[in-house]
């Protein structure tokens, strides 16, 4: 892996590793049908404080086994692999750990491979020319509540997320939860790609006052990760982009 970009983060309401401090290392397993790959991932992680890989996979079939006995915090997995994809051992694995938070690393900068990924639960979409200095950042990052994907993918998101609005014009739509004034302008922030540190000294609030607006957000529209809050909010107009 050579240098690569930062990869945009969203910070999620997950404090549990944050506040633990480094009592617990991450819990990490390596899915990807390339042995090298694997290996060259396991040594670079080994070199992290508070990081530990505790197995690894070669296809998506034996991720699901892997995970289902390994209990790992954070799934590093490959989209394209033999026997059953990334993705469909997302959708699985998610079923029986919904605790685990998958990654997607992966050559695959296809669209369809990072909406199918978004949807079966996957909570970062990584490039693998991400840096390796990125991997472990990306891994503390995901583990702290945040979720991860390459700027470039990103930007195709928010595409799709235009064109869904323009499709969805001539359908009636269901009623939104109402939102305050405050939640939207903080939700409009999420959707740039800030974090709550950013947001904060954006809107001058406290961080913590942030996280609670992320929380009563979440909570009100019944969606569990921020990321998936802009989808909703985008899709019912509350949002709008540019």
């Amino acid at each position: 892996m050579g240098d690569g970009w930062a990869a945009a983060s969203v910070d999620g309401g997950s404090e549990e590793h944050s506040e633990a401090g480094n009592a617990e290392p991450i819990r990490v397993l390596v899915v990807d049908d390339h042995a090298l790959f694997r290996r060259g991932l396991e040594i670079v992680l080994a070199q992290e404080e508070g990081i530990t890989v505790v197995g690894e996979a070669a296809d998506g079939a034996e991720a699901v086994e892997k995970a289902a006995d390994l209990l790992p915090d954070i799934i590093l997995m490959d989209v394209r692999m033999p026997r059953r994809s990334g993705i469909e051992a997302c959708t699985a694995i998610k079923e029986v750990v919904p605790s685990a938070k998958i990654v997607m690393l992966t050559i695959s900068d296809e669209e369809a491979d990072l909406y199918e990924a978004i949807k079966a639960g996957a909570t970062g979409y990584l490039l693998k020319e991400i840096s390796t200095d990125e991997v472990a950042s990306a891994i503390r990052a995901v583990a702290d509540g945040q979720s991860q994907i390459s700027p470039s993918m990103a930007s195709k998101l928010l595409t799709e997320f235009k064109s869904m609005i323009q499709r969805t014009d001539d359908r009636r739509l269901v009623p939104a939860p109402k939102l305050t004034d405050r939640e939207i302008e903080v939700l409009k922030l999420v959707a740039t790609g800030m974090n709550n540190r950013e947001i904060a000294r954006e809107l001058f609030i406290s961080e913590n006052t942030v996280k609670n607006h992320v929380r009563n957000i979440l909570e009100k529209l019944q969606l569990h990760s921020r990321m998936e809050a802009v989808v909703y909010a985008m899709r019912e107009k509350i949002l709008e982009i540019g």
